[in-house]
């Protein structure tokens, strides 16, 4: 790492964390100084993100460059680095501001949901005027679940369509490497709404976390596989059907072939579009967890003597 806290090695402006951390963090936090030279800015921090989250939903993270904001704000290049240093610092800010977006899988009264790898959030976005803090407080929508005041499994549900709906309102989010997230008060603001959520569920604070990972993973891998599809029509012009109908002689003959005989035997409906594989997976993961939190509810009872000092260890 520089001296100035950004990464050594050159960057292709897809992986978050890669440019000067700190910078990033002040921009995130509101610490930065704003620029004091020349006339009253027309630009702010919040134009600069609201028009690279616009053009990346529109074009693709690639298409974002400070040329080509400047030319969508009105602006000379070089004014853009007045706000922001360069488009990795921009991308922190970016990522901090689509994760906090308000989306309608929140339910009035649900939790706020944790996206990305660590959590994002469900609260804030980069919102500020020059030098000023890029995120800030906002609120949710509908949901799925039928709410209930401190039900997990609610939480769990919200966290998942919320992030679901965000990938595919931003599908240059599955693009991006997130292991090294420059964490902003949008971030943690969600993962503390999450966990606030989830403690009902009597579970290891490791294991808390371990929850909002396995559920964004899940997430993560459904939506990058719809967007795959959505990319392979657009690339090659041949929608599903048309891909799958020039292959159908060749598979009719392997079915009749005697040597696939399990997938020769399974019904019509097998590979329907109609099937919610998100809903199946998701009831999937949800049950597994119920049956985690039963057998951790039942262990103490069981075994009241050794309650206590399990309960002791698991503070420490």
């Amino acid at each position: 790492m520089a001296k100035d806290g950004s990464t050594a090695a050159a960057t292709d402006g897809t992986t978050t964390g890669s440019g000067d951390i700190a910078r990033s963090l002040e921009l995130l936090w509101g610490t930065g100084d704003r620029p004091s030279r020349g006339p009253k800015p027309g630009l702010t921090l919040d134009r600069i993100v609201t028009a690279a989250v616009a053009v990346a939903d529109a074009e693709g993270l690639s298409a974002v460059s400070m040329r080509r904001l400047s030319t969508e704000l009105g602006a000379g290049t070089m004014s853009l680095y007045r706000y922001v240093p360069g488009k990795a610092e921009l991308l922190d800010l970016m990522l901090d501001r689509v994760l906090g977006e308000p989306l309608p899988a929140a339910r009035e009264g649900a939790v706020g949901a944790p996206q990305g790898p660590a959590g994002g959030s469900e609260t804030g976005g980069s919102g500020s005027e020059t030098g000023g803090s890029a995120s800030g407080e906002r609120d949710g929508g509908p949901g799925h679940r039928d709410s209930a005041p401190g039900d997990w499994r609610v939480a769990i549900d919200t966290m998942a369509r919320t992030y679901l709906e965000n990938l595919r309102r931003h599908p240059w989010l599955l693009k991006i490497n997130q292991a090294r997230t420059v964490l902003g008060p949008s971030a943690l603001r969600g993962l503390e709404l999450a966990l606030t959520a989830l403690r009902s569920m009597g579970l290891r604070d490791p294991e808390l976390i371990g929850v909002i990972i396995t559920v964004n993973s899940f997430v993560e891998g459904l939506a990058r596989t719809q967007a795959d599809a959505a990319e392979a029509v657009a690339q090659t012009g041949l929608s599903d059907e048309e891909f799958w109908a020039s292959q159908r002689p060749y598979l009719e003959r392997a079915m009749l072939s005697g040597g696939y005989p399990v997938m020769a035997g399974m019904s019509e409906d097998t590979f329907s579009a109609g099937f919610d594989h998100f809903t199946f997976g998701l009831d999937r993961l949800i049950a597994g967890f119920e049956a985690l939190v039963a057998e951790r509810t039942a262990a103490p009872a069981a075994n009241p003597a050794e309650a206590a000092p399990v309960a002791a260890a698991d503070r420490t």
